[in-house]
């Protein structure tokens, strides 16, 4: 399979690691047309783990991206002795609070421990001076947030979607089944490697449930988390009372996360926090396509063929601005239509009361993940 053009979030754009150039209608295709991504096996990662701690055996190509609340750079880097590609995360800790600190060491200790093929892998993490870098397989898809910025500006449909998912929530149901709890599941920690292989990032705001031997029922840590994971927090966690939450505020996450990929932007993004709280403690549960949640533009909201107005411009709203997608870039028909499984699973994943929630080994079961594959295409 040939890779996917990588681009990051300053659109530097990374060409083909193949001579073939890819269509996006192909790229759509490779995507879609993988019935068993989520269940790719750890052997379908590079044969050859890079350990190289000498900085002189990594030459840096461009970078990709931003991470760790812009504290991180992301780098796409090639292994000089191997000619691997690999992504280098580094890191100035001279910039970083205590706190930021204690969540890198924690992020780092956690990936010694963790094993799971939905989970993605540190190979190497070492020090230049006061700089951090942090070594791992380059997911050639890069995240699924840079799909939707990319390639699909009005959102997926409900076969790559229900690809993604699974395979991110099985990555999350491990790391619940050792009692941590995620707490940033988005579209940006999920990663997707050339061979469409699904794993699940973002360890560096994970929490533990265990202490001193024994596992909690609930967690009363707040961090101070930054603004723009917000949009993906459950509605106890940005409480901040005296009950706590636990692993089911990730499942939440989940809803949100499926909302996100279905319609290519991220619901409550423009709301202040306050508002943000409200209009999710309010309820009934809001659906993939419910306008009121999402940013709002100058564009034009596109009414589909169902005659249900789907809600979603012809611009996309990203960290940095708003920008026009280009009519070739590959979209999502307006008149896409979702089956009553997905909106299921998403209303369930939404329940304001976390007891209500499914975990994420029974959402693993739910009948959206059952559905033959390209019964939406």
């Amino acid at each position: 399979m040939s890779f996917l053009d990588c681009f990051c979030t300053s659109r530097t754009q990374v060409e083909s690691l193949r001579p073939e150039k890819q269509s996006e209608t192909s790229i759509h295709q490779n995507l879609v047309d993988k019935p068993t991504l989520p269940w790719l096996s750890p052997s379908t990662r590079p044969s050859e783990v890079i350990c190289s701690t000498n900085v002189s055996h990594y030459e840096l190509q461009v970078e990709i991206g931003r991470g760790f609340d812009n504290l991180t750079s992301v780098h796409l880097a090639r292994h000089t002795p191997t000619g691997t590609l690999v992504t280098i995360k580094i890191t100035n800790l001279e910039n970083c609070t205590e706190e930021r600190l204690k969540a890198l060491q924690k992020a780092v200790i956690l990936s010694h421990f963790f094993r799971h093929p939905n989970i993605t892998t540190y190979w190497t993490v070492f020090t230049v001076g006061s700089w951090l870098w942090v070594i791992s397989p380059f997911m050639a898809y890069g995240s699924a947030s840079q799909l939707l910025r990319t390639y699909f500006p009005e959102g997926m449909n409900e076969t790559l979607i229900r690809n993604i998912l699974f395979g991110a929530v099985r990555g999350l149901n491990y790391l619940h089944q050792n009692g941590c709890i995620h707490r940033s599941f988005k579209a940006s920690h999920i990663l997707i490697s050339g061979d469409g292989l699904v794993t699940l990032s973002g360890l560096s705001h994970l929490h533990s449930l265990v202490k001193h031997g024994q596992r909690h029922r609930a967690v009363y840590d707040f961090p101070q988390f930054s603004t723009s994971v917000q949009p993906w927090l459950s509605p106890e966690l940005l409480r901040q009372d005296l009950h706590g939450y636990n692993v089911k505020s990730d499942i939440y996450s989940v809803g949100i996360t499926a909302c996100e990929l279905a319609s290519g932007q991220v619901p409550f993004q423009d709301m202040h926090r306050t508002q943000m709280l409200l209009q999710k403690l309010k309820g009934p549960p809001y659906t993939p396509l419910d306008i009121s949640i999402f940013p709002q533009s100058e564009s034009r909201m596109k009414n589909s063929r169902s005659g249900v107005d789907s809600g979603i411009g012809e611009s996309v709203l990203v960290s940095s601005g708003t920008r026009t997608v280009n009519s070739d870039r590959l979209q999502t028909p307006s008149s896409k239509t979702f089956s009553p499984a997905f909106f299921s699973l998403v209303q369930l994943c939404l329940q304001q009361d976390p007891e209500k929630r499914p975990s994420a080994s029974s959402l693993l079961s739910h009948v959206f993940f059952k559905q033959p594959y390209f019964e939406f295409l």
